[in-house]
């Protein structure tokens, strides 16, 4: 039996998430579950339990992103929450941000059979893109790292009063509490814990919202947009 053959059927739950959009997302979960398990993207033991650990886990991360807004999912990986977040939400401007090849090779190549036109990928790290990527009013993460780390990497990409979303599970609080210094130092000046998709998922997602002021990244990540800006201008005139 192929890894393929095991997945589940979509739950109900996953009619009323994905709507008009669940053959894109049947399509995503047969691709996870054989290419992706195939190039070492997710785990076979992952396969049973892709629609309900993985999709409509991430897809539910819709609720907490506002309207029309440009998101930078962070060390996207195998898509996740990026793929979900798009199918359910055509509004947003998504970027896919990974440093692997073979891990940005299979994004492009189910950004193209799912016709996501509103999806880049892009391959590098975050501290790579600093200044060269335009910053961005959402940045999603999820089992990326520890928070700290995390919002090192991705609160430097917002723009101002922009806000990470990053998707954690039951050492939410604990992460949250031991990173409020470095949150401080990021120049974040709100931050908070969201249960998504209550009532569609169970248990509910948990989500590490931080929320950043005029000055994302702080003193020192505003020097570094600036001089890769000017290094980027300057490789344009050349």
């Amino acid at each position: 039996m192929t890894e393929a053959a095991e997945l589940p059927p979509a739950p109900k739950a996953a009619e009323v998430i994905f709507g008009g959009r669940l053959p894109e997302a049947v399509r995503y979960a047969e691709l996870l579950a054989d290419a992706g398990v195939r190039r070492g993207l997710i785990g076979p033991r992952e396969v049973p339990r892709l629609w309900e650990r993985h999709l409509l886990n991430c897809a539910v991360l819709s609720e907490a992103v506002p309207e029309g807004v440009s998101v930078c999912d962070v060390g996207s990986g195998a898509g996740l929450p990026g793929i979900p977040l798009a199918l359910v939400r055509p509004d947003l401007r998504i970027t896919l941000l990974e440093p692997l090849l073979r891990r940005t090779t299979f994004l492009e190549e189910v950004v193209e059979l799912l016709g996501l036109e509103h999806v880049t990928v892009v391959r590098g790290r975050a501290e790579e893109v600093l200044g060269t990527l335009p910053p961005v009013h959402v940045v999603t993460a999820r089992a990326v790292a520890p928070l700290d780390r995390l919002a090192g990497w991705g609160v430097p990409l917002l723009r101002p009063y922009g806000e990470m979303l990053a998707l954690k599970g039951d050492t939410a609080e604990e992460e949250l509490r031991g990173a409020r210094a470095a949150l401080s130092k990021l120049g974040v000046v709100e931050s908070s814990i969201l249960h998504v998709g209550e009532g569609a998922v169970d248990p509910p997602s948990t989500v590490v919202r931080v929320e950043v002021g005029e000055s994302p990244g702080g003193v020192r990540f505003a020097a570094k947009r600036a001089k890769a800006a000017r290094a980027g201008r300057a490789r344009r005139r050349r």
